[in-house]
């Protein structure tokens, strides 16, 4: 017992006891008479002594006069007064720690008033003891979350500290202890061991074990390896596997099947109990890829493979009864040789007699032994029988296989060589074939297999439907029978989509330029154009892709790139596009470009070595503030720069525009820089760049900037001073030309007009003569060969004969126009043609007679006037001269049958 007592009258101090779990202590109290005397006389008989304890309702002993005390049920048998009024508490346990205080009341006071005594805090010292501990065997399975829990209690308060195979395991990467609670996300096999949860304080400490063992599949230990064995020869594959739970058993296979499922393997092999594989008196088919796979039924089982190599003399397989050759076709006869080491030669024989390609042009034997014939016909039908030979030897002769010609399968309706259709439609392609016995017809796309959907129909055709992009290309049909398959190719050509992606990316470099050139694809029906796009490969590593877009001239699938950097990595796509949209970007290419080397002025002698610049670092820590006389760029030099620096170069750009240089002068000391000339409202990207000399580095990271509400206007136009001086001389130059044609093109109208007049008022005075000596035309609808009407005519007013022609030409048909896409059609008819002299024969028909050479020039486009075969002189109105009409003949597409269909439409 450990007791500590503060004895005194005073009221309102507190004292500590201390004690240990299961022992006991005393709480002071004294009673003190009315007398001053120093010496506690004998308890007075009239008095009541209390004491409570913080957090209980009613005291928890109260003891009056000689009276026996009454106790607290929670203090049964555990509490008494002793040496007066001090309580003594046994067998203590945690849960009597706390205060406590005497209280005294005297009865012959004349108050009614207590006598407190001191608050007295009673504290329990206790050593660890677990409340709650895990398991002491533990069975998890791999991969699945853990948690132990283990907590005690005592006083002072224990620390839990966790060990594995003991070593601490608070600080491990993949268990956390929060708590005394040790929990693991997933379970791995490592994890399996012994846990034990320490718990401690100052008065002593409790350990717990926890064996953890971990469920998994089993463990691969000794792994089969390769074999290389003889003919008849034993062959022992291991296998060895260790698990928990360790009820494994082990299967093997070849080639995927189970070796107890193998009909030459199942009544040889055998495997034993820790995994061998025994395979006896080997024979050539026993080689082949063996895999082991252990199994205890838990999870996915691994596996181990190993190829076992079984040498012997070649023989030959299974040879086919017949074997068909297509007439007037290549044609191949097989001879199914197995050999190892492999085969050297192979005899073969046709009808008993030893086979002399020699006395056939067009046959050999190819690498695999087996005779290859580039045209079959009769000389090849016969009896066939072949031999294979390596180091070893030979296993014999085959089996004879009876050599048959037929004819290959044939297309009775093949497709045609290409189709056009409007993506959306559905097109049907036909092929059937015929042949003997009746070919099989599947269809293929050359290239990637589609997304979209196709279907074969039971007579051959290909159905596409809808019609989709990637539905464009090369299709193949294949008829495919015992004799041969044979192929017909069509193209599907997709109109109305975005263009196709661009092939075959090259780019060669320069110093500062790259040519990019590529094969464009499919425009998908329309005119199509390219955008070149690059980044460095420096920024495309740091995942910051600032590519830039160069447009590129129509018709054009190249394009030289300028103002690049030397020694630096480039990165090249080209993306197409058209009236629909854009097409996918292409493959990226990446190149170096070439460095600056430093050559002597005026060699004297020949060079030895050619030095190469370094490549410069840009700036670092580039900031842009805003001020009020313009913008403020601050940077830092690069650090360690491998050549002295002799200034910066810095480059801006506008709404992401084109990079230009604003200031290539910029001193090396400097590192700020107040920006001006910039125009308010834009947005711009500033950065900078090294120099060395006349090497640059790379640029630096650059900052964006707004001048929107800035009150600064530019000091001078320094976008402007960029633009090279040819370029705005050509530009002031074209515009002044356009003026300058647009005056010459007046004042030609004017003269012309003028011309104009003159020979109409000329030609006035002749126009109802030439009209009388004109013989009516039928298909005028105003005209008429009786007199009356001529007369009719020389009377009415000249301007008659001008509303007439107007008349005529208003109703005469113009030529059809097609709507066709504009890429593939073409938009322009070829000029008329005129037709050939008709004249009237003996009897009154019409007859058509060819021209002379002289009157082919007195022919009058049927277009250009509203009255044929007019006379332009007196002389020529007295001959007979034919009517001769002109019409335009109508232009004629491409010889394609998809584009003639694509033309009907259109009609």
């Amino acid at each position: 017992m450990c007791c500590l007592s503060f004895t005194g009258v005073s009221q309102g101090v507190s004292s500590l006891v201390r004690a240990r779990e299961g022992g006991s202590a005393e709480l002071a109290c004294t009673l003190t008479p009315d007398s001053k005397e120093g010496t506690t006389p004998n308890l007075f008989p009239l008095h009541v002594v209390e004491w409570v304890r913080l957090g209980y309702n009613v005291p928890i002993l109260i003891k009056f006069g000689v009276y026996a005390p009454r106790v607290h049920p929670n203090y049964k048998g555990r509490v008494s007064l002793t040496r007066g009024a001090s309580l003594l508490v046994e067998r203590l346990t945690l849960e009597d720690e706390g205060w406590f205080e005497c209280r005294i009341l005297l009865l012959d006071s004349k108050t009614d008033d207590f006598r407190n005594g001191t608050w007295t805090f009673l504290s329990i010292t206790a050593p660890p003891v677990f409340i709650k501990k895990p398991p002491t065997f533990v069975e998890v399975l791999l991969g699945d979350s853990l948690t132990l829990s283990c907590g005690a209690h005592g006083n002072p308060r224990p620390t839990v500290v966790w060990h594995k195979d003991e070593s601490p395991i608070e600080k491990h990467e993949k268990i956390k202890v929060l708590n005394g609670t040790l929990s693991l996300a997933s379970v791995t096999r490592n994890i399996s061991g012994v846990y034990k949860c320490h718990v401690s304080n100052s008065e002593g400490n409790l350990t717990h074990s926890t064996q953890l063992q971990v469920k998994g599949p089993p463990i691969i230990i000794i792994s089969p390896e390769d074999t290389t064995l003889n003919m008849s020869q034993d062959a022992v594959l291991q296998c060895q596997a260790d698990a928990y739970p360790s009820n494994l058993t082990y299967e093997w296979l070849k080639q995927g099947q189970n070796v107890y499922h193998i009909e030459s393997l199942k009544s040889r092999v055998k495997i034993l109990v820790d995994g061998t594989l025994l395979i006896p008196n080997l024979i050539p088919e026993d080689a082949g890829n063996y895999t082991c796979i252990p199994t205890n039924g838990l999870l996915t089982p691994p596996s181990a493979s190993a190829h076992l190599k079984v040498k012997h003399p070649a023989r030959v397989g299974r040879m086919p009864r017949e074997t068909y050759l297509p007439a007037g076709m290549e044609g191949v006869i097989v001879c199914p040789v197995q050999a190892d080491p492999p085969v050297l030669y192979v005899n073969w024989t046709k009808d008993g007699n030893n086979l002399n390609l020699d006395n056939f042009p067009g046959w050999m034997v190819n690498s695999e032994g087996s005779v290859f014939i580039a045209t079959a016909n009769d000389n090849a039908v016969g009896m066939y029988t072949c031999t294979a030979y390596n180091s070893y030897g030979t296993m014999g002769q085959s089996e004879p296989t009876q050599v048959i010609l037929q004819d290959p399968p044939s297309f009775r309706v093949p497709p045609r060589p290409e189709y056009l259709q409007e993506v959306g439609r559905d097109l049907i392609i036909p092929c059937e074939a015929s042949g003997d016995p009746t070919p099989n017809v599947t269809w293929s796309k050359i290239g990637p297999t589609p997304r979209s959907p196709y279907t074969v129909l039971a007579n051959g055709s290909l159905l596409l439907q809808p019609l989709s992009k990637d539905h464009h290309g090369g299709w193949e049909c294949l008829a495919t029978n015992r004799v041969a398959t044979v192929s017909a190719g069509t193209v599907v050509m997709v109109l109305g989509t975005s263009p196709h992606v661009a092939s075959s990316i090259y780019v060669t470099t320069e110093m500062n330029q790259a040519n990019v050139s590529w094969v464009p694809g499919f425009d998908g029906g329309y005119t199509q154009k390219f955008t070149v796009w690059s980044v460095t490969v420096k920024q495309a590593s740091r995942g910051k892709h600032e590519w830039a877009s160069l447009p590129v001239p129509t018709s054009k699938n190249y394009l030289l790139v300028t103002g690049l950097l030397a020694g630096t990595g480039y990165q090249f796509s080209v993306l197409p596009q058209n009236k629909l949209g854009s097409g996918p970007f292409s493959e990226i290419v990446t190149v170096m470009n070439l460095c600056r080397v430093l050559l002597p002025a005026v060699p004297t002698e020949a060079p030895t070595a050619v030095t190469t610049l370094p490549i410069l670092d840009p700036p670092i820590l580039l900031s842009a503030n805003r001020t009020g006389q313009g913008v403020l760029l601050q940077w830092s030099p690069p650090e360690a720069p491998s050549s002295p620096l002799t200034g910066y170069v810095l480059q801006a750009r506008r709404d992401q525009g084109q990079w230009v240089i604003l200031s290539s002068n910029i001193s090396a000391n400097q590192s700020e820089l107040l920006v001006q000339g910039l125009l308010r409202d834009s947005i711009y990207d500033l950065r900078l760049m090294s120099r060395s000399n006349k090497v640059l580095s790379e640029p630096s990271e650059s900052v964006n900037v707004s001048t929107i509400g800035m009150e600064i206007y530019p000091l001078r136009p320094s976008f402007l001073e960029v633009i090279p001086e040819p370029l705005l001389a050509g530009v002031l130059g074209g515009v002044c030309f356009l003026f300058v044609a647009i005056i010459l093109s007046l004042v030609t109208a004017c003269y012309m007009s003028h011309r104009r007049q003159r020979l109409r008022r000329k030609r006035r005075q002749d126009s109802v003569l030439k009209l009388k000596l004109c013989p009516p035309l039928p298909f005028f609808p105003n005209s008429s060969s009786s007199q009356s009407d001529r007369s009719s005519f020389d009377k009415g007013s000249r301007g008659e004969y001008h509303d007439q022609r107007k008349q005529l030409l208003s109703n005469s048909s113009p030529p059809p126009h097609y709507t066709l896409f504009e890429s593939h059609l073409g938009s322009q008819a070829p000029s008329p043609t005129a037709l050939e002299s008709i004249s009237r024969g003996p009897d009154g028909r019409f007859i058509v007679q060819p021209l002379p050479e002289g009157s082919r020039s007195n022919r009058t486009s049927f277009r250009d006037s509203p009255k044929s075969s007019i006379l332009s002189s007196e002389k020529d109105e007295r001959k007979d001269s034919p009517l001769t009409v002109d019409v335009p003949e109508l232009s004629r597409p491409p010889s394609s049958p998809g584009r003639v269909r694509a033309m009907a439409r259109n009609f």
